[in-house]
Formats: structure tokens, C-alpha cells, sequence
């Protein structure tokens, strides 16, 4: 590397590849898209870390937890040193590429939609074009590192309103940047790049994002032959939506995120 890095700087910034590397799933059923690491550190480097907003660490009345959490900026910035130091990642965050989306892609996105969702059920290219011009912040892409596609991506609005309806998915002018809620209006993952794990990491990622935003509470609706994928998500069934988007009949299924 051109720089020679001092002796704490070292230190803190292989600590911080070593806490993303050994994070394992939370097996809280409420929190199940955090990765948790286990505390082998100093006190002093933790303390740092937290101040930097790079790691959150859960306390408690008797002090603080055997464990701690990456914040986004924390998992980003560990993501950029190991390519920096040369080093593997997991196999998906080896493969492909998670960010936000790009103003130019909104035609690969929309194209998207069209392969992933019957015509009476998919958006319109017209509302893909208008929500990436508003509300490029709620869309979350995975690019294959190979090839610079999209295989895939979440998208939403943030909301203070509690439960789903359809003028969320056509009206990108409903979206509120303080909303505490935030409303999915679609997980597409292209046919090609299914039963990979994609989609169950893209919506972990959404979800870690979102929650490191503050935001309170994730709302999907889905077909009944998908309540049990986006169970096995930690979401939450509460039965069936006002929604009757495509003249189809919808499961509202949400997950809380913050207290």
C-alpha cells in the first residue's frame, strides 16, 4: 500500500475487518437481519469505534453486552479495507456489489420489474422512472461485480402511516424523508440469479440500512404462496391488506425494527 499505516490505525482498522468477518446471524427472532460480533477487543478501541458511529453496542443496567453490531458505515468501511488489504469476503458480498441505485439505471430497473411481476401486478416503467428521481435512497441494488448488472433490488417509500396502500406504489410524491415506517414496494431478483440467497440478503441489507436509519417499522404486502418465504425473514403476518393492487387479494406483513 502506498501509505504506511501507524501502529493504532493498524490496530483499528484490522479489528474493525476481523468484527465483520466472524458476525454471525442474531437468533433473535425479532432482529434476525443483524450479524452480531463478539467482543475480544479493547475497551479503548471499542469506545472509539462507537464514537466514529462504525459499531453499536447494546448496554444494559449491569454495563454493556458481551457483543456488538456494525453500523452501515461500519460494515461499508470494513467491506472497502478488506479489498484494500486484499482480502476474501463472504461468497455473495465476493460475487456482487449491494449500493444505491443510480439515476441511469432506472431502465434496467423498470425492465426488471416486467420480468419479475405479472403485467397486472408490476409497476409501470413510468413510476420506476418518477421514484428513482424522488426517492433514489429507499432502492438498494445488487450489481454482479462481473458483468455490471443489476441482478436485483429493494425498493420503498418512507411514511409515518402504519398500514399499506396502493397510492404508495403509483404516487412517489406520498414519500416523507423523516417518515419513521418505510413501505417495500418490491423485492426482484432476475430469474437468472434465484436460489443464491440474493433475495434473502438484499432484504437483510435493506433491513440493517433502514434500521441503522431509525426507522420504526417495514411493510410488505404478498401473495399468499410468499407469507411463508418472508416469514422465515422474521415478518410478521397481520393478515389480510386493504391493498387490492392488481386485483389480487394481499397478505400485510411488517417488521418492527425500533421501539
Amino acid at each position: 500500500m502506498a501509505n504506511k499505516k501507524t501502529y493504532e490505525e493498524a490496530v483499528e482498522e484490522l479489528s474493525l475487518m476481523l468484527m465483520y468477518l466472524t458476525r454471525t446471524q442474531d437468533s433473535n427472532e425479532f432482529c434476525r437481519y443483524r450479524e452480531l460480533s463478539w467482543k475480544g477487543h479493547g475497551f479503548g478501541l471499542l469506545d472509539k469505534l462507537g464514537q466514529e458511529e462504525l459499531i453499536y453496542q447494546p448496554r444494559s443496567r449491569r454495563g454493556y453486552d458481551k457483543y456488538l453490531y456494525l453500523t452501515e458505515a461500519g460494515r461499508s468501511k470494513a467491506k472497502a479495507l478488506l479489498e484494500e488489504y486484499g482480502l476474501s469476503d463472504q461468497d455473495l458480498s465476493e460475487r456482487f456489489l449491494f449500493r444505491d441505485i443510480r439515476p441511469e439505471e432506472a431502465g434496467q430497473a423498470a425492465e426488471i420489474e416486467k420480468v419479475c411481476f405479472p403485467p397486472h401486478e408490476a409497476c409501470t416503467e413510468e413510476m420506476i422512472w418518477e421514484r428513482i428521481a424522488k426517492v433514489p435512497e429507499l432502492f438498494l441494488v445488487a450489481e454482479n461485480k462481473a458483468s455490471g448488472q443489476i441482478a436485483g433490488f429493494v425498493t420503498g417509500i418512507s411514511t409515518d402511516e402504519g398500514f399499506f396502500r396502493d397510492e404508495f406504489f403509483s404516487d412517489a410524491s406520498l414519500h416523507d424523508p423523516k417518515g419513521r415506517n418505510v413501505m417495500i414496494l418490491g423485492l426482484n431478483v432476475r430469474p437468472e440469479y434465484r436460489r443464491q440467497g440474493l433475495g434473502k440478503e438484499l432484504m437483510f441489507q435493506y433491513l440493517r440500512r433502514e434500521w441503522d436509519r431509525d426507522r420504526k417499522m417495514v411493510t410488505l404486502t404478498c401473495l399468499d404462496s410468499k407469507v411463508k418465504m418472508y416469514a422465515r425473514m422474521g415478518f410478521q403476518d397481520r393478515g389480510l391488506s386493504g391493498s387490492a393492487w392488481g386485483g389480487e387479494q394481499w397478505h400485510e406483513m411488517s417488521y418492527v425494527l425500533n421501539i
